[in-house]
């Protein structure tokens, strides 16, 4: 199955994790990593910075997501980076 489909088949995730997961495959490259910011996120979706976050830690614990912080030269915070597992 596509992971598409199968997002759309999986009755337990929230509409908010649907809607994020359906986000970031269409900004993911050819090995299914992408890296906005939650605040673009949560703007491009008109949902909240918070219910972002949450749909985040829905797909980690479904196991669709994995995500690792990035770090910038000067040890500051960059945006996360997105990796679709399914």
């Amino acid at each position: 199955m596509r992971k598409l489909e199968q997002i759309y088949t999986d009755d337990f995730l929230p509409h908010r994790a649907r809607t994020v997961y359906i986000y970031l495959h269409d900004r993911s490259d050819k090995e299914g990593k992408s890296w906005p910011a939650l605040g673009t996120i949560a703007k491009d979706l008109a949902l909240s910075k918070s219910t972002v976050k949450r749909a985040i830690e829905d797909l980690k614990a479904a196991g669709y997501l994995k995500t690792e912080q990035r770090w910038r030269r000067n040890g500051g915070k960059s945006s996360l980076l997105f990796e679709l597992l399914k």
